[in-house]
């Protein structure tokens, strides 16, 4: 047995290096991390979906990838197999694949495996993965993966259709199923019956079977701890549940925590023989209960056809479908539980059968490469154990499908022909599309459009913007990109990748550099929006995302939308006078966390990971800015004094920036140590006395119960890591502001920080703390206290040219700091409150407000996306063939549903929607667009706005010469504004009485002007 190897370094025992891997740390943790850095994968067949898998499983990080496929690549696998070239024809697939997957990760070997898949070839892998394997292949090597204890999965597409089954052996324990973090709350009591009620009735969100320990609960304190339990939880409400007998623990307590504890659980997996006659279905679709039954037997029967034809069925061929069809009622004959079989779906699994398209392969190997990571690792649940899916729907209504109009044409596009026709493929080929963000979704959409050919035709045309630069933790999922394209542009390196990939999109496909908003509306002008056949999105910001969406639906063009959060992903398609667009509907906002909460009475780590935050806000950021401000702006103190807010603080920091600058290092860290005695100690010390332990509050309660958790002072210890590491960070931001030189000598800082004198700090009497965020404790200052500050402010002269450094947070550059600050302040301070410290990785990700991210589910709905374009370019005007996604890779999960349709609305018994307008052309004046609305639509305009400028209102006196002024004029003179020169409309809104002196909702005008 020959193995052909890419010498790369071996993961096994690696350290995980989160500057590549962080996005993906979030999604599977660390131990799942280290399981799959053991696993060895085999990946048997390199078209499209083998390829598909093959990269994500590489992108992942296991310990090593091998191939397998000698067959000689063909001109149809261009359809979907991105990493072979036209250069390619002729030679073994997996060898001409070898190097560009290589190349995605540094930390995973790829090898080729040659010659036969014999027992001692197979017997060296983890994992294994068929792909385009015959069925008595399959069940030969299941039978040996299943003595051998490998885990075994298949997968195939045919045109419109895919299957994938997973065999895991006997007992495979799945310790994580669902990667959330396990439920938690605060309770209020534990009664005698074993009944647990949430404090302040917060919803607790455990489920029947769940387990639960406890920690802090008072008058129990043997119930208390990880070592004792978990107890199993029965609902009783949305409020309490009850943990059983609880009288060896006491008669009840108060107070406490509750934590949920995940509970392994273990799958007794068939063989892939056993499972062909009795089949277990995961259902992707309910509206389509019965298909998988139906394809069970479909794909069986092509199977069959194959091995006795030598061939697979030619694309319409009625005969070839018609035998598919008489094997497939057979094999259903001698089933102990026949399907129900419906000849057309047969018969389109019969006619689809050659055809290869790259959004399947997406799909598929998006979901494939994730039952490898949970074989490998035992995280989330995996398919159990059949999976079957088609997208019908996708084919084409606008064109002929005729046996001679797909049939194979000797072209990298064959595989899109053998399903849709030589008619259909064309009109993608001529699509002119604009795909906003060239990130991990855009690089995957990419990627499809180059397989499918879209834009390469005539009149086609591809367009990509993103403003940002590759960094090293894209490259995990971003996979257009590789090491050496760290901080060049996303989207031209994005552009140039899929030109290698697909040659024929040379001088069809163009890269900006641009942020799509009102601020480059010169770039993406009127006549740029109006060439578009339809938009994509690829942003990960629900305001970009809304801009997007308000001028697809301004310029009537159709929006794919689509958005991932680790294992969990989302599909939405808007289509013009058809949908409600993304605006029509939003998440609700997230909670936030009460300002009292933040500043005196933290109860979890996301508190005090956002409190740290703001610190480094305040401390290096905001009082550089206000310090800059008043060095250069002569008039800031004035600015100040004129708007509201918290003039005061302002003005101290600007005050304090200046006055106590650092003139050395050692500055900056007699400065940094003392602030950890402000923060960790003072204050702490202050707080208790204000609020003593034993206080009580107006209704006799004690003060420190439920959130209020009573804090205790740090004592600064230089030994201790957590301490050194604030002064460190501190000492070396607080230098970063002031353009002074940093250290991080460990000798150096142990020598300065013993210098450091520590004045005692006495508690003061009748300081007023808030205690909830109603309390204007303390809010505002009077204005004989903000003057006596603004006049104490030294003079910006005798500062000559100096300027501070603000910091700009940034999360992903370990060598400054800012998380090193915010974890040791957060994990500090979660001391302070005796909650459980957060590691750096857990701060940078609430900190950083990180998207957890992975490349399978990117993969996956960019697959569903691109099925949802298909009927988007075919013109489908029915809400029922379009279908918006939601998957949960981790469950699994994948379920559809029909998009909403656009609200209808009605004005004088004329219905509209979101999609129509008044469209006016020409420059008319004021008066003759109050009169025409009177006369031609039967609304009288009582108000007439255009952006924030006022045009017109019906209860003020006009001047005649202003309602004889063209629009344009009225809004440049009411703005104060010219109108840009490639402005060719207006968009104004209305309020307007109908008929009967109603005020009626009505859709905004358009003015066209030039």
């Amino acid at each position: 047995m020959d193995k052909m190897d890419v010498e790369q370094p071996a993961s096994e025992g690696a350290d995980i290096d989160y500057g590549l891997y962080s996005r993906q740390v979030y999604v599977l943790g660390a131990d799942a991390m280290k399981k799959m850095s053991a696993s060895n994968i085999l990946v048997v067949g390199l078209k499209g979906l083998g390829v598909e898998i093959a990269k994500n499983i590489i992108l992942a990080g296991v310990k090593s990838v091998t191939l397998y496929d000698p067959a000689p690549a063909q001109i149809a696998d261009l359809s979907s197999q991105f990493f072979l070239r036209e250069e390619d024809v002729g030679k073994p697939r997996a060898a001409a694949s070898l190097q560009r997957l290589a190349e995605l990760n540094s930390y995973v070997p790829v090898r080729v495996l040659s010659g036969e898949l014999t027992e001692e070839a197979i017997s060296k892998f983890q994992v294994i993965v068929l792909t385009e394997t015959p069925l008595e292949q399959q069940l030969r090597i299941n039978d040996i993966t299943r003595r051998l204890g490998i885990k075994f999965i298949v997968a195939d597409i045919r045109g419109l259709f895919g299957v994938a089954f997973n065999d895991f052996g006997n007992n495979f324990v799945v310790h994580d199923q669902t990667g959330e973090e396990p439920i938690h709350g605060m309770i209020a009591a534990i009664e005698p019956d074993g009944t647990v009620a949430c404090l302040d009735e917060q919803r607790h969100g455990l489920e029947d079977g769940d387990f639960v320990t406890f920690t802090e609960v008072k008058g129990m304190d043997s119930i208390n701890g990880e070592s004792v339990g978990p107890f199993k939880v029965t609902v009783t409400g949305p409020y309490t549940f009850r943990i059983g007998d609880i009288s060896r623990f006491g008669n009840g307590g108060t107070g406490g925590q509750f934590r949920q504890v995940k509970q392994p659980k273990v799958l007794h997996f068939l063989s892939l023989r056993d499972t062909l006659a009795k089949p277990e279905f995961l259902i992707t679709d309910f509206a389509k209960f019965d298909r998988p039954a139906a394809l069970h037997v479909g794909f069986q029967a092509l199977h069959a056809f194959t091995q006795a034809n030598g061939r697979l069925p030619l694309p319409r061929n009625e005969a070839d479908a018609l035998q598919v069809v008489e094997i497939a009622m057979q094999i259903n004959s001698k089933s102990a539980e026949p399907a129900e079989l419906a000849e057309g779906v047969i018969k389109q699994l019969s006619y689809q059968a050659r055809g290869d398209l790259s959004p399947m392969a997406a799909l598929f190997g998006g979901l494939v490469a994730q039952e490898v990571l949970k074989a490998a690792s035992g995280k989330f649940n995996p398919i159990f154990q059949w999976l079957y899916f088609d997208s019908l729907e996708s084919l084409p209504k606008s064109v002929q499908l005729t046996e001679a109009l797909c049939a194979s044409t000797g072209t990298r596009y064959d595989g899109s022909i053998h399903v849709f026709g030589r008619e259909f493929t064309q009109l993608v080929r001529n699509q002119r599309q604009f795909l906003v963000g060239a990130g991990a979704i855009g690089c995957e959409m990419l990627k499809n459009w180059a397989m499918m050919g879209l834009g390469t035709g005539p009149e086609g045309y591809v367009y990509v913007t993103d403003m940002d630069t590759i960094e090293k933790s894209n490259l995990n999922r971003q996979f257009l990109f590789r090491s050496w394209d760290l901080s060049k542009q996303k989207s031209t390196t994005a552009a140039a990748a899929v030109t290698l990939m697909n040659p024929q999109l040379a001088n069809h496909i163009q890269a900006f550099n641009d942020r799509v908003g009102p601020d480059t509306e010169n770039v993406f002008d009127e006549d740029f929006w109006l060439s578009l056949t339809g938009v994509t999105n690829a942003l990960d910001n629900v305001d970009a995302r809304k801009y997007v969406d308000r001028r697809c639906v301004y310029f009537c063009k159709p929006l794919l939308e689509s958005g991932t959060l680790g294992t969990k992903g989302n599909t939405q398609v808007v289509v013009p006078h058809l949908t409600e667009s993304y605006s029509s509907s939003q998440d609700p906002a997230d909670k936030s966390i009460p300002m009292c909460t933040l500043k005196h009475f933290p109860h979890q780590i996301e508190h005090t990971i956002q409190w740290a935050r703001d610190l480094f806000e305040g401390l290096f950021k905001q009082q550089a800015e206000e310090a800059n401000m008043y060095l250069t702006q002569s008039n800031y103190v004035d600015q100040v004094l004129s708007h509201g807010g918290n003039q005061k603080e302002q003005l101290d920091n600007i005050r304090t920036a200046l006055t106590k600058k650092p003139e050395t290092f050692d500055d900056c860290v007699v400065w940094g140590r003392l602030k950890f005695e402000e923060y960790f100690n003072n204050a702490i010390q202050q707080l208790i006395y204000t609020f003593p332990r034993d206080s009580l509050t107006s209704s006799g309660q004690p003060f420190w119960s439920g959130y209020k958790r009573a804090p205790d002072p740090i004592v600064f210890d230089i030994t201790n890591e957590l301490h050194f590491d604030f002064v460190v960070a501190a000492a070396n931001l607080h230098a970063f502001n002031y353009g002074i030189e940093g250290s991080r000598n460990v000798n150096y800082f142990k020598n300065a920080i013993s210098n450091v004198i520590v004045p005692e700090f006495e508690p003061r009497s009748g300081v007023r703390i808030p205690v909830n965020d109603n309390d204007n404790v303390g809010a505002n200052s009077t204005r004989d206290e903000i003057e006596i500050v603004a006049q104490s402010l030294p003079p910006r002269e005798q500062y000559g040219s100096l300027r501070l450094s603000p910091a700009d947070f940034e999360k992903d550059d370990d060598e400054n700091f800012h998380i090193d600050f915010i974890t040791a302040a957060s994990n500090l301070r979660a001391t302070n409150y005796g909650i459980v410290n957060a590691d750096r990785h857990k701060t940078k990700l609430i900190a950083g407000r990180i998207i957890p991210a992975i490349a399978t589910t990117t993969a996956l709905v960019t697959g569903l996306v691109c099925l949802e374009l298909y009927k988007m370019i075919d013109g489908k005007k029915d809400v029922e063939d379009y279908k918006n996604g939601f998957v949960n890779l981790a469950l699994p999960f994948l379920t559809f549903s029909e998009p909403i349709k656009a609200q209808a609305m009605k004005y004088n018994d004329k219905t509209f929607t979101l999609w129509d307008r008044f469209d006016i052309n020409g420059d008319i004046s004021l008066q003759q667009l109050i009169d025409l609305f009177q006369k031609e639509h039967g609304l009288e305009i009582t108000m007439l706005s255009s952006g924030v400028s006022m045009l017109y209102s019906s209860f003020t006196v006009q001047k005649p010469q202003k309602l004889a002024m063209p629009i344009s004029k009225v809004l440049e003179t009411t703005s104060k504004k010219p109108i840009p020169q490639y402005v060719k409309a207006l968009v104004l809104e209305m309020c307007v009485n109908d008929v009967s002196g109603e005020d009626v909702e009505v859709p905004y005008a358009r003015i066209v002007i030039r």
